[in-house]
């Protein structure tokens, strides 16, 4: 079978199997340990700082095994110089572990022209080291493409079990640091964290970021030019096989997929070999480079060799570090600076960078101050470590070597801000990275600079600046009245990041009314505050609504109760009248305005605030004005007349006659609207129903009969207005009191006792009688009486009873009895006898005369005629 296809398909088979986690992947089983030191020129230093290796590089090696190692185990160095080429007998070393000459260490020397370093932990057997350098001459460059991925692989488990040993030193139950730092943390190390756990329940969150998911590697270019030294001679079909196996930076096992997949090949064409291959990843830390291995391995034949990739030999990779945000301003007054920096993950997942300080580019003043990588803060910390010996680079020379000693006196300038580069070495290479700005003294003249409001009630958003802002440590929401509320804030975007910050203020709890921003920075004991006012939430005005020329408006939208006014082209309009809600508000105005439509008015608020609404202008509304009204009442048959105390009352059962004039010629199709003011009867007259007539183009005679209008249960304050024809309708202008009376038909009187007797029907619509006009003494109407006739106090005047109607309870109206009364003898009043002429006087005087065992002839009922209303004189209202 062609090698490619072979190739192709086992790389689905285990790419396959390491998206699902198999265990041919995982690297968790822990191999030997083995110290390594690198010296180039005169500088030395441990495995774990030397990210690639150079020829002339002297390799010191020693297996860290333990005293009762039983096995004889064997290392072998193996040095490659291309995919074609196979390299000579010279560049393998075997290392005897169990012999006491190389117990203390073995030293080896990278060869010129050498490209790839591998080392081999392999069983002593018979013919071990030539079998197994004869597999590696065969086939070279199947050994190199193991030896990069094994590298790569490694540099990318490092970043992922930083990312995960960080996120397990963090409480369970604080959100808001489980989120910053994972960001950091995902920021440095370039992964991608699963989202979903962070819509779980805060106490699962670590747990679900550190075990049941795992975080998704970002590409990272320069992890994998580090790892990466392939010779550009011809490739053989093995290499083009391997160009398969290049899942990089797609997921947590993606990286080991090209390792495992090249190393299944080295099984399957070393056949004769007595051996099984298990690729080992490395974990160092200082010399000592830890082993992961895959699968355990085997002193049984076929027995395990452990295959270990080596530093690249090659020219150093610099790391390419730059700002996270390039307009970020670090500040030096805060106790553990941290400049956030990324480009570069095995800056912060390893210890290839070293010696790392910030000079500081300035003078008069102490210049560096050391460095330290934090991956959990998110980029270089500011350290107090103590001096270390500098390395002499070759390419500055020993008198240009980089000094670390620290140097914390950092208060001496008094510039607002200066500038700052990151050096340090990357193995024994120095490099330079980016340079940054840093405030060295604390902001001042702090303003909020948006028109933002904060409501109370609600999560709100604020921008302040100041005359530097990088150097606040607290902001709080303070007050006489509570406790402060934590504000969270972060630098602006974009080239405002050094003077501005936005805020997240939280009101949820808080009240409307004063408060201040309290800013703490760091190394000041004061606190600088900025007064601001929470105000009350909910209210959105949606529109005013105004006619031309009216002293009325409409208020619609949200939260209306809190408004006070709005003034409109100078005039302000309070509110007024009834109707009025949240979401309604009927203003009034002592003059009438014309806005424009479209225009802007300013609503002042309960809290102090104004906001501005726009207005709907409409036409104007149609006016009337009143010359007179003429309210009229015939008298009933068989009633006794009341008259009314108040010019303003109008009887239900009258006709009401009054005459309007507009300025303009008045429209035929307009209307006239007759109701009460609480709205509860209403009627409409016009040309049209012929109770509304033309004078001339600009009078008009409205009639209007009360009760065939309204019903017998109407009453209260009438009022009219006119109605354009597309429903406008103009100011209402009052007419007078509506009011109904009892059918009053008789009086009886008597001299024995000071009391009378009313006779009729509706006496309920009578509030209270009395005998005179001050009610001094009144006798009340009983509220639900329905009876035909009532005792009532006997006029002091023997005439007038006088009475208040329940319509209209202020007046004081009456009634004339017919014939006053007379003593001592009693006196029976009635309509009849009231309209006895003079010429019978004398047969009423004999009938008063009567003695009083004579009993008075009863009056003869008239079964053919019932008693009608009585009804007041017509009134003229002019």
């Amino acid at each position: 079978m062609n090698i490619v296809k072979v190739a192709a398909c086992l790389f689905v088979i285990f790419s396959t199997a390491a998206i699902r986690a198999d265990d041919k992947a995982r690297f968790d089983l822990a191999g030997p340990t083995i110290d390594i030191r690198v010296t180039r020129g005169t500088s030395t230093l441990p495995i774990a700082q030397v990210p690639n290796l150079q020829p002339g590089d002297r390799i010191w090696i020693k297996a860290d095994l333990p005293s009762s190692q039983s096995n004889h185990l064997m290392l072998i160095v193996a040095f490659l110089r291309g995919t074609t080429n196979e390299p000579p007998d010279s560049w393998f070393t075997e290392i005897d572990t169990w012999n006491k000459k190389t117990a203390e260490g073995t030293t080896v020397t990278v060869p010129n022209e050498a490209e790839e370093a591998l080392l081999f932990v392999a069983p002593e057997t018979g013919g071990d080291f030539r079998t197994l350098r004869s597999a590696v001459k065969g086939k070279p460059g199947l050994f190199i493409r193991a030896d990069a991925d094994l590298n790569e692989a490694s540099f990318e488990q490092q970043r992922i079990e930083r990312y995960l040993s960080a996120m397990k030193t963090l409480s369970q139950d604080d959100q808001k640091a489980i989120e910053e730092h994972s960001a950091k943390l995902a920021a440095t190390l370039a992964l991608k964290p699963n989202a979903d756990c962070f819509k779980q329940p805060v106490d699962q969150q670590v747990i679900c970021l550190t075990q049941s998911s795992a975080p998704v590697l970002l590409d990272d270019g320069h992890g994998q030019s580090i790892a990466e030294a392939i010779s550009t001679g011809p490739s053989s079909d093995f290499i083009n096989a391997a160009s398969y196996t290049q899942p990089v930076g797609a997921g947590l096992y993606s990286a080991y997929v090209g390792a495992v997949v090249d190393l299944v090949h080295l099984v399957g064409m070393l056949r004769t070999a007595q051996y099984q291959y298990i690729p080992g990843l490395t974990f160092p830390q200082g010399s000592a480079l830890s082993l992961r291995l895959n699968a355990p391995p085997s002193f049984h034949k076929p027995e395990s060799v452990i295959v270990i990739g080596l530093p690249a030999i090659q020219k150093a990779k610099l790391p390419p570090l730059h700002p996270h945000d390039p307009n970020q301003v670090a500040c030096l007054l805060q106790p553990k600076m941290t400049i956030p920096l990324e480009g570069a993950p095995l800056v912060f997942s390893s210890s290839f960078a070293h010696g790392l300080v910030l000079h500081l580019n300035r003078t008069g003043a102490p210049t560096d101050l050391p460095l330290a990588p934090d991956a959990f803060e998110g980029g270089l910390v500011i350290t107090k470590e103590e001096k270390s010996d500098p390395l002499h680079d070759a390419n500055l020379g020993g008198d240009k070597a980089l000094s670390t000693k620290p140097d914390t006196k950092i208060g001496e300038a008094t510039d607002l801000t200066i500038t700052g580069t990151i050096r340090g070495y990357w193995g024994f290479d120095s490099f330079e990275g980016p340079t940054i700005t840093i405030q060295q003294t604390k902001g001042k003249d702090w303003k909020i600079v948006d028109n933002a409001q904060l409501l109370a009630g609600q999560d709100n958003h604020l921008t302040i600046k100041a005359d530097g802002s990088a150097c606040v440590e607290h902001i709080a929401l303070a007050s006489d009245k509570g406790k402060d509320v934590e504000v969270s804030f972060k630098p602006s975007a974009g080239k405002d990041a050094k003077d501005t910050l936005a805020l997240e203020v939280s009101l949820k709890t808080v009240q409307p009314g004063g408060y201040s921003l309290a800013i703490q920075q760091y190394g000041d004991s004061d606190r600088d505050t900025v007064p601001l006012t929470a105000y009350t939430a909910g209210i959105h005005l949606n529109t005013l609504q105004v006619h031309s020329g009216d002293k009325t408006a409409v208020l619609t939208g949200d939260g209306l109760k809190d408004v006070v006014s709005v003034e409109i082209d100078k005039q302000v309009f309070t509110p007024g009248g009834e109707g009025n809600d949240d979401n309604t508000m009927h203003l009034q105005a002592d003059a009438g305005v014309s806005p424009g439509d479209g225009s802007d008015a300013k609503a002042k608020l309960k809290d102090g605030r104004t906001m501005s609404v726009k207005i709907s202008t409409a036409a104007a509304r149609p006016e009337l004005k009143l010359l007179s009204f003429k309210a009229a009442s015939a008298p009933k048959d068989g009633t006794l007349p009341i008259i009314f105390g108040s010019k303003d009352d109008i009887l239900l059962e009258g006709t009401l006659t009054f005459v309007v004039q507009t300025n303009s010629t008045f429209p035929r199709t307009q209307t006239i609207e007759v109701a009460t003011v609480d709205g509860s009867v209403h009627t409409t007259l016009s040309l049209a129903t012929n109770n509304l007539m033309l004078q001339d183009d600009h009078t008009a005679i409205a009639t209007l009969e009360p009760l065939k209008a309204f019903g017998q249960s109407a009453f209260g304050k009438l009022q009219m207005r006119p109605v354009a024809q597309d429903g406008t309708p103009g100011n209402w202008t009052p007419l007078g009191v509506l009011v109904r009376v009892p059918h009053i038909t008789a009086i009886h009187c008597t001299t024995d006792a000071p009391t009378c007797t009313v006779d009729g029907s509706n006496l309920f619509l009578v509030q209270s009688f009395d005998a005179t006009k001050d009610f001094a003494k009144p006798t009340d109407v009983p509220t639900g009486f329905a009876e035909s006739n009532l005792a009532v106090p006997t006029p002091a005047d023997g005439a007038t009873l006088y009475l208040k109607l329940r319509d209209d309870p202020n007046p004081v109206a009456n009634v004339t009895l017919p014939t006053p009364v007379q003593k001592p003898t009693s006196s029976i009043t009635s309509p009849s006898q009231a309209a006895v002429p003079a010429s019978e006087a004398p047969a009423a005087q004999d009938e008063a005369t009567r003695p009083s065992s004579e009993p008075a002839p009863a009056p003869k009922p008239n079964p053919s005629r019932t008693p009608e209303p009585t009804t007041g004189p017509p009134q003229d209202h002019n």
